[in-house]
């Protein structure tokens, strides 16, 4: 738990010492916030579906961004053999750096909270419950993306390869039920069931199924396990 927590704080450190946290805060924020605020008070809607349908997509550009440099800058740089020498275990390094990009996704997320604010105080009948969830489920989708960043980091020493390769990863999740159309019907329910989307608007709803949680679970504790063999096998070359 100690070298969890010192890869974690080092990484949240650089990310802070560094333009880039604050980039993608700000940009994130504007972001989410000009399509929820254009949509609340054009429909008068008094929930938060508008920032919830945003953010997955948000997520797609944005996530691959703060992972593409957790495993590849180390390697570009020449750092991991450092790492190697430390009496550090590689699933706590990829831990380490999991948590701390996933740490940045809830600062973001944390943010937007202030539209929940403006919903409390302009609003009516407002679900909490549903609010709840929906949160719950982005974190989750958050924690995944960022799990399938890491991987793509981790198989490359370029950062634009990595963030190129997260991308591509998290647009076929997210994409998957959206081409049932074009896939075989006997096919049809494996493809909508790991679909990332399928999953969190079953959440949003104000369900919490045990089912869409090992869902997201199983696909975080994937991603984490094929990237710490991916730095395995590396150190057997």
């Amino acid at each position: 738990m100690n070298s969890i927590k010192t890869i974690l704080m080092r990484e949240l450190r650089s990310y802070f010492n560094s333009p880039m946290a604050y980039i993608f805060l700000v940009v994130f924020a504007v972001v989410n916030g000009y399509f929820f605020t254009n949509t609340f008070f054009l429909f008068d809607q008094s929930n938060m579906r508008a920032l919830f349908n945003i953010i997955p997509l948000v997520y797609l550009f944005f996530i691959p961004a703060v992972t593409m440099s957790l495993i590849a800058r180390e390697k570009n740089i020449g750092t991991m053999e450092v790492m190697a020498t430390l009496p550090i275990n590689d699933i706590d390094f990829v831990i380490g750096k999991f948590l701390s990009a996933l740490s940045l996704i809830i600062i973001g997320l944390g943010i937007t909270l202030i539209h929940f604010f403006t919903l409390m105080n302009v609003g009516t009948n407002i679900d909490y419950g549903a609010v709840f969830t929906g949160y719950l489920g982005l974190i989750m989708l958050g924690a995944v993306y960022a799990a399938v960043g890491t991987f793509a980091s981790s198989i490359t020493d370029n950062q634009v390869i990595s963030f190129i390769i997260g991308v591509f990863v998290v647009l076929v999740f997210f994409l998957m039920d959206k081409m049932l159309l074009f896939v075989p019907g006997s096919l049809s329910g494996l493809i909508q069931y790991l679909s990332v989307d399928f999953h969190l608007s079953n959440i949003s709803r104000g369900v919490i199924d045990s089912r869409n949680i090992i869902y997201f679970a199983s696909l975080v504790g994937f991603f984490l396990f094929m990237t710490v063999r991916v730095l395995e096998i590396r150190k057997w070359r």
